[in-house]
């Protein structure tokens, strides 16, 4: 019975409990326009071995031998078989939230590793046991960043993912927080200008992307300095974890929001991800979801706990710092693992990997006649460039040469039409790169 639908009987039961005269009451608050009324036009009916052919040949029309220039917060790095074998360890794969220090010391200390890695990656003081995702954990910073300074205005740079300015405004409807964008400039950058007009004692934050969502290096500390002339907290977002195997970590900011997906997580067809959050140490009271700690026993022995858990599950709910319930503790651990098995020099030669080959992609892509690179300044393994034609255009003929173009910025900046954000990791290959170079060259030729 444990797979079977409730009888009819046991159905009017439960809509009788609930004063429900039907199952369609139930959606009520559906708009009609929005409601599925015919059958779902699917194959079949098949038995079991004829859905596995079905999906077999399903699979073998799919992008098999293609070549991805994708990036956008999503990215393709290599993984060791390592750390798949850990995680799927039934300690680790089946453990619930460690509530009992007692019987759950190994998923504790996997936790405790985990919020040291991040803060001796972000070169921030303390890190919580990890979030959903990168833009979670983004609007999470400034619901905490509201808590700390008691101010409710939060200045958003347009650079930042747009995915992750939808969460944030999404989490503000129903809340105190005043969403204000602020422009990029020519540079890709936030226009330092207009920031500088927009802070007053009324922001709570300042959100930025770095290496931002056009690929360029926003971060600088003279950013966190402006931002602190005013008494309000800069919050950084990173969603290639990777560049910081190259490049200077936010030690000045307030707050790290970032996405963890690069170390050891597949993209899996987006998630699922971990999202990481880091802050200075004096604000770890005003951090959502919990954190890991380490103590000793009445023998003087090294053991873990739970130290901070400031959810509503723990503690009253006025006096939660957030509603989330969970945090991705196998993705952190795969995160741990994963860097773990890198170690310095390792995360070091991956990311020195990246730099150059955006490094050479760029040169390979500008050489080609009608194209440009959109937004001057530094950048890790993305860049943005202008196109003769729109970039959707371009992409659906790159198709005909098994080459998944780069992401078309239209849908995000209605005004860059012709604008594309290019990605390659230590995966792409130099022939890839000129492979796309070549198409591009007798597309647009």
């Amino acid at each position: 019975m444990r797979y079977l639908p409730k009888s009819p009987a046991e159905r009017r039961q439960m809509l009788d409990a609930i004063g429900a005269r039907s199952i369609d009451d139930l959606f009520a608050g559906i708009p009609e326009r929005f409601r599925l009324r015919e059958a779902l036009k699917l194959p079949g009916p098949y038995s079991e071995s004829e859905v596995i052919q079905y999906f077999k040949e399903r699979a073998a029309e799919s992008s098999t031998g293609y070549t991805s220039f994708l990036g956008a917060g999503v990215y393709h790095h290599l993984r060791s078989v390592v750390t798949d074998t850990i995680i799927q360890r039934g300690e680790f794969l089946t453990s619930y939230t460690p509530y009992q220090a007692e019987i759950s010391q190994g998923t504790l200390q996997a936790i405790f590793e985990f919020q040291t890695l991040m803060c001796q990656l972000t070169g921030q003081e303390v890190a919580n046991a990890s979030m959903w995702d990168g833009s979670t954990a983004t609007t999470e910073a400034a619901l905490m960043a509201e808590r700390i300074t008691g101010r409710s205005r939060v200045l958003v740079a347009r650079s930042l993912h747009p995915e992750y300015r939808k969460v944030l405004e999404t989490y503000a409807e129903n809340s105190s927080l005043r969403i204000e964008e602020l422009p990029f400039g020519t540079d890709g950058k936030v226009d330092r200008q207009k920031l500088d007009a927009a802070l007053g004692d009324d922001v709570a934050a300042v959100i930025i992307q770095s290496p931002n969502f056009f690929g360029v290096i926003e971060y600088e500390p003279e950013l966190a300095r402006q931002v602190h002339s005013a008494a309000a907290l800069l919050v950084v977002a990173i969603t290639e974890a990777v560049s910081l195997g190259a490049v200077r970590p936010p030690g000045e900011a307030d707050i790290v929001a970032m996405e963890g997906q690069s170390f050891g997580l597949p993209p899996s067809y987006g998630g699922p991800f971990v999202g990481v959050l880091a802050s200075r140490m004096k604000y770890v009271r005003q951090m959502p979801g919990r954190l890991a700690g380490q103590a000793a026993d009445s023998q003087g022995r090294r053991g873990f706990v739970l130290t901070l858990a400031a959810r509503e599950q723990h503690i009253r709910r006025e006096k939660a710092t957030s509603n989330i319930c969970t945090n991705q503790a196998l993705c952190a651990l795969a995160v741990t693992v994963h860097l773990s098995l890198l170690g310095k020099e390792g995360l070091r030669d991956v990311a020195e990997q990246n730099l150059s080959k955006g490094q050479f992609a760029c040169s390979e892509l500008t050489k080609v006649r009608g194209v440009e690179r959109a937004f001057a300044g530094p950048f890790f393994n993305e860049f943005t460039i202008r196109l003769p034609r729109t970039a959707r255009d371009v992409n659906r003929e790159l198709l005909g040469y098994k080459i998944i173009g780069p992401l078309a910025l239209d849908a995000a900046y209605p005004g860059l039409a012709n604008h594309a954000l290019v990605c390659v990791t230590e995966t792409t290959t130099r022939a890839q790169i000129e492979g796309l170079a070549a198409a591009l060259a007798r597309i647009l030729a």
